[in-house]
C-alpha cells in the first residue's frame, strides 16, 4: 500500500490548459481535479477537502489584470483558511505577485509553465497541508491510476510528435514550427505535417516588428517643411461613457425644491487621460454601429495650452447641447469620476395626486372597478431662469428627498427625464401615496343606440369614492381617459376637458374624511 497522493484542485478557463495540467499532475501521482471558473472553485472547495489549489488569476477573455483571482481567494480562505493556493498567470508583474501573495497564496508561477518547476511547488505546497494536518492515509490502485492516465496521454498525443515539453519528466526538446492559427486552439505546421493540441510550451525567438502587446495605431506624416510642428489627433472611441444623475431636496411643504446636478463619467477604454479638456454632447446622437445617445470627446492637451478654471459651461450644437468642463480633469482608466453640471435652489414646485382611469370600461358592464385604488404622486418644477435654473437637462435619473423631523434626509422617490430644453417642465412620478385611496365602480351602464353593426352609442354612470387617512386636507385629480365621442351627461363636480379623449376633475378630500365623485357620461364609436 502507498500513501495517499495529494490532491489538488485546478481552476483555469482555458480546456486546453486544464487537460494539459490535469495529465500532468496525473503523472506525477496527483489526485487531480478540474474547475472552470471562480464560482466552481468555491462550490468544489465547499463540498471536499483538497491539499492545494493552483489558479489561475484571470477567467474572463481578454482580462489581463488579476482582478479576478485576487477577489477569489479570500473567499477561499474564508472556506478553508489552512488551504494552500498556488497562484498562476501569463500577465504577471511584481506588484501583483506580492498582491496576491498578501491575499494568501503560497507561491506563485508563470505561464508557460515549466513541468518540474510546476509539479515542485504544487508538491511542496500540498506537503505544507499534509504536514500541518498529518494526513498520511494509505490507499490501493495509485499506480493503476498512473498507467492509466500515462495511456491517455499517448492517445492524445500526435503519432511521432515533436516533444516541446515531455509533461512527465520536463525536459524540453525543441523543434521549428510555423504558427498557423491561434483563434480557437493553437494550430502549427511540424515539417510536413499539421499538428493541434500539442502539449508543451510555444517558444518564440522573435515577434513581428510591426506586432504589439497593445492596440496601437501608427500614423505616417508628410511633412513640407523642416521644423517642430503640433498634430492633434481626433477619433471615436468606444468604453467612454456618462450619464447625468440628479438630487433634488423637498422643503417641509413640499412647495419647493433644491436641484444639483452631476456628471458621473465612466472610463473603460483602457487608457486614462490626463489632464484632458472634457466636453459631453447632450442628445440623441444616431449612430450605424450601435445605438448610442451620448457621446464623449475628450482631447488630451499638452501642458502650454490654456487652462480656465470655471463652471461647467452649455452652448447649442447642432441640434444637440454640448456641455465644457471649465477645466482639466484627469480620467483614470476604469475610473468612475463625478462633476458638477448644474444647480438650482428655492425652485417651485407643485405636487399632484392623481387617480388614473382606463377607457375599457365605457362600452361594456363592469360593476366593481377596484378597491384601496393607488394614488400617484407627482411633483413638476419649470426649466427656466425665472424659477432659478434654465439650462438645457440632459437625459437622466432625478433623485428626490426630504428632511425628516430630526433633519435627516430621507429617500421619497425617483424618476427619469428625458433630455430637457430650456423653459419646459419637468414632471416626475415618486410614488403611490400610503394614506389616500380610492374605490371605483361603475353604478350603470346601458346602450343607447345602435346606428350599424359596429357603430353604437353608450351610456354609463361612476362613482369614486377617494379616502384620506392624513390630518390635512388633499386634492385629487381624477384623470379618465373617455374613448370616442364623448360627452358629459351629468356631475358631482366640474370636470376640464384636458384633451380630445381625456376628461379631468379635481377632487378636494377632507383630512380623516373622504369625497364622493360621480358622473355619467355618453360615448359613441
Amino acid at each position: 500500500l502507498l500513501p495517499a497522493p495529494p490532491s489538488v484542485l485546478v481552476a483555469d478557463d482555458q480546456p486546453d490548459v486544464r487537460m494539459s495540467l490535469h495529465l500532468a499532475f496525473k503523472c506525477a501521482g496527483f489526485d487531480a481535479h478540474m474547475a472552470d471558473s471562480p464560482e466552481a472553485v468555491l462550490a468544489a472547495v465547499s463540498r471536499r477537502r483538497y491539499d492545494v489549489v493552483l489558479m489561475d488569476l484571470n477567467y474572463t477573455r481578454d482580462t489581463t489584470s488579476g482582478g479576478e483571482g485576487l477577489e477569489l481567494l479570500p473567499q477561499i480562505k474564508a472556506l478553508d483558511h489552512d488551504l494552500p493556493v498556488v497562484a498562476m498567470t501569463a500577465w504577471a508583474t511584481i506588484d501583483l505577485a506580492i498582491e496576491a501573495m498578501r491575499r494568501g497564496a503560497g507561491d506563485f508561477v508563470l505561464k508557460p509553465w515549466d513541468n518540474a518547476t510546476l509539479i515542485k511547488t504544487v508538491r511542496a505546497q500540498a506537503q505544507i497541508r499534509q504536514d500541518r494536518n498529518g494526513r498520511n492515509v494509505a490507499r490501493a490502485g495509485r499506480v493503476r491510476d498512473l498507467d492509466g492516465a500515462r495511456r491517455v496521454q499517448s492517445r492524445l498525443q500526435p503519432q511521432n510528435p515533436p516533444r516541446l515539453a515531455t509533461l512527465e519528466t520536463g525536459v524540453d526538446s525543441l523543434v521549428e514550427a510555423d504558427v498557423l492559427a491561434a483563434t480557437q486552439g493553437v494550430v502549427l505546421r511540424i515539417g510536413d505535417k499539421i499538428e493541434t493540441g500539442v502539449p508543451g510550451r510555444i517558444v518564440f525567438d522573435a515577434v513581428p516588428a510591426n506586432l504589439r502587446d497593445k492596440p496601437t495605431l501608427v500614423t505616417k506624416l508628410d511633412v513640407q517643411h523642416g521644423g517642430r510642428d503640433s498634430v492633434e489627433l481626433s477619433y471615436l472611441t468606444g468604453g467612454l461613457s456618462w450619464q447625468a444623475d440628479y438630487v433634488a431636496e423637498l422643503n417641509a411643504d413640499d412647495s419647493r425644491l433644491t436641484l444639483n446636478g452631476w456628471v458621473t463619467l465612466h472610463n473603460r477604454s483602457g487608457t486614462s487621460y490626463p489632464n484632458a479638456t472634457l466636453q459631453l454632447v447632450a442628445g440623441d446622437v444616431n449612430r450605424v454601429r450601435q445605438d448610442m445617445t451620448m457621446a464623449v470627446d475628450a482631447v488630451a492637451k499638452t501642458p502650454i495650452l490654456r487652462s480656465e478654471a470655471a463652471p461647467m459651461q452649455e452652448q447649442a450644437l447642432f441640434e444637440y447641447h454640448l456641455y465644457t468642463v471649465g477645466r482639466p480633469t484627469t480620467i483614470a482608466d476604469n475610473q468612475t469620476k463625478q462633476v458638477a453640471l448644474l444647480s438650482g435652489t428655492d425652485i417651485p414646485v407643485v405636487k399632484e395626486l392623481v387617480l388614473q382611469g382606463n377607457d375599457y370600461y365605457f362600452s361594456s358592464s363592469h360593476g366593481d372597478l377596484g378597491q384601496k385604488m393607488k394614488i400617484g404622486v407627482y411633483v413638476e418644477f419649470n426649466n427656466r431662469e425665472s424659477d432659478g435654473l434654465s439650462v438645457p437637462l440632459p437625459k437622466g435619473v432625478v433623485r428626490v428627498y426630504k428632511r425628516d423631523q430630526q433633519a435627516r434626509a430621507q429617500f421619497v422617490g425617483e424618476d427619469q427625464i428625458d433630455h430637457t430644453p430650456k423653459n419646459e417642465q419637468v414632471r416626475l412620478k415618486l410614488g403611490d401615496a400610503f394614506d389616500v385611496t380610492a374605490d371605483k365602480k361603475q353604478t350603470d351602464f346601458k346602450v343607447r343606440k345602435q346606428f350599424t353593426k359596429v357603430h353604437y352609442a353608450f351610456e354609463s354612470a361612476y362613482e369614486v369614492v377617494v379616502k384620506n387617512a392624513k390630518s390635512e386636507p388633499v386634492t385629487v385629480s381624477v384623470k379618465e381617459p373617455v374613448p370616442g365621442d364623448w360627452r358629459v351627461l351629468s356631475e358631482s363636480h366640474p370636470h376640464k376637458k384636458a384633451a380630445a379623449g381625456t376628461a379631468v376633475w379635481s377632487l378636494p378630500v377632507p383630512p380623516n374624511g373622504q369625497a364622493i365623485l360621480q358622473y355619467r357620461v355618453l360615448v359613441q364609436y
